[in-house]
């Protein structure tokens, strides 16, 4: 079987929990023959890789959201009133869009044309010229079209490439994965597999009402417009993965299919982590270690963390911070951290380790930090929980699942939550499983069951063996 993986601004080019995800399925399965389809902002986001490649990774097909900039106009639109109705009713975001008609057309450079000429074309212009009326009228009709085309055109050129064909598409996210993977449904007439590890569109919502682009009068459209990616992902993908019942929950009120949902959780090399030595258990003797397994980027929110470490520095003055994970992905946000660690007077006592073996270390860290705004199901929570450390993290995504449980075995927490944002309440935290070795160990214990019995990745992999096969296998014809 050949597998297509899409994936967006992820492996193999960053590190971090989606890219170690998609690394353990291709390795887990070495009976099937894997492509991946990398669509990355940049050609300068794509340039080294974070992992070493499978054997049965045969092609990486790279992809570039940006070089959109560099297109010129070309052949117009060749359309059917009917077929030029079914794209504006795409545009318009509309929930009753053909996306069997509509997606199609899109994606066929020889019906729709090339992306610049189409909307400046009668089959669009028109069409865009009366949304502005209604919208903005008194804006900047300029201001408007350049909106328009930096939502539209990377996406258009997204769908015009050429990809491979496989047995089945499996897109890990909704987003620009998600869209392509649902064209090529329709091109190849093959079946397609979404896995969502967070919620892409709410994610992306939350991007925009912070960001300082587009302007403000804008973003509401694209929060709309990454609603519509995610909605035709849902309504096309003949199965779609949620790693927790809640994250299903919220994809049902997007408008997923429950015919077409199914939970497969994360898993962890269970052996690998559980076999470390505890070494960090007398801390009266040492410093008491706080450990972070994360990249530092502004979703992780690292300067939570790092001011909840001086907050709990004042009452424990053996304290120490230990930050494992890649440091050069956000380049200004890590030096702003770095920066912050100087303005607190931490220096004597964080330490940025950089991408580090994090099993030569976990044996000495007491207590685990996440600090996170949005999440899935982290698997870095799902390693410290094998290794039997506790955990204290932020109250997002799937980490109250993985540490309070889901079922009635689930009868000791695995580690503390806190609100997003709350350094107070993560010091406090700190400081009291600091004083309380016992409860340490319990919750440690308690994580190491766990994941012993519900998160081993040879249960993940051999749920998505069966999801494959079951739904190639009944794929017509």
């Amino acid at each position: 079987m050949k597998i297509i993986l899409i994936v967006e601004g992820s492996y193999p080019y960053i590190f971090g929990g989606v890219a170690s995800w998609i690394q353990m399925l291709i390795t887990g399965m070495p009976e099937h023959e894997f492509e991946v389809i990398a669509i990355s902002s940049s050609r300068e986001e794509a340039s080294q890789w974070r992992y070493p490649q499978p054997d049965n990774l045969t092609r990486v097909h790279d992809v570039y959201l940006m070089d959109y900039l560099a297109l010129s106009e070309g052949r117009g639109p060749r359309l059917s009133p009917a077929e030029a109705q079914a794209c504006l009713d795409w545009f318009a975001f509309a929930g009753h869009a053909d996306l069997e008609k509509a997606l199609p057309m899109l994606a066929d450079p020889k019906r729709l044309g090339n992306p610049l000429t189409y909307l400046a074309s009668p089959a669009f212009w028109p069409w865009l010229m009366e949304r502005y009326r209604q919208e903005t009228p008194y804006g900047s009709f300029h201001a408007y079209v350049q909106s328009w085309h930096a939502m539209v055109v990377p996406a258009l050129s997204l769908l015009q490439q050429d990809y491979p064909k496989g047995d089945i598409y499996h897109a890990v996210s909704t987003g620009y994965a998600g869209l392509l993977a649902a064209s090529l449904r329709f091109k190849h007439r093959k079946p397609f597999i979404l896995t969502e590890h967070g919620i892409y569109a709410r994610e992306r919502e939350q991007e925009l009402w912070q960001a300082a682009w587009p302007e403000a009068e804008f973003k509401p459209r694209w929060v709309d417009y990454f609603y519509h990616l995610a909605q035709c992902a849902y309504r096309t993908a003949d199965r779609t993965v949620a790693l927790t019942s809640e994250a299903r929950a919220i994809q049902l009120g997007l408008g997923l299919p429950s015919e077409r949902s199914v939970v497969i959780p994360n898993g962890v090399s269970y052996e690998r982590f559980a076999q470390l030595p505890r070494l960090a258990l007398d801390s009266a003797a040492r410093g008491f270690v706080c450990g972070a397994m994360v990249r530092l980027v502004p979703i992780k929110d690292i300067q939570t963390m790092l001011h909840a470490a001086a907050l709990a520095s004042r009452q424990l003055p053996e304290l120490e911070l230990w930050i494992m994970g890649p440091v050069d992905e956000e380049p200004t946000y890590a030096e702003e951290c770095r920066a912050l660690v100087h303005e607190l007077e931490l220096d004597s006592f964080v330490r940025f380790l950089g991408l580090v073996e994090v099993t030569e270390y976990l044996p000495h860290v007491d207590v685990l930090l996440l600090s996170s705004v949005s999440e899935g199901q982290p698997l870095a929570i799902l390693e410290g929980m094998a290794a039997a450390i506790p955990w204290i993290c932020t109250d997002v995504g799937g980490c109250r699942e993985l540490l309070e449980g889901s079922d009635s075995q689930d009868t000791a927490p695995a580690g503390c939550l806190v609100p997003p944002g709350d350094p107070e309440a993560m010091a406090e935290r700190l400081v009291q499983l600091c004083r309380a070795p016992e409860t340490r160990t319990a919750m440690g214990q308690a994580g190491r069951e766990r994941v012993e019995r519900k998160y081993r990745l040879s249960q993940v992999t051999e749920a998505y063996r069966k999801l494959y096969d079951e739904v190639v296998s009944g794929w017509p014809g």
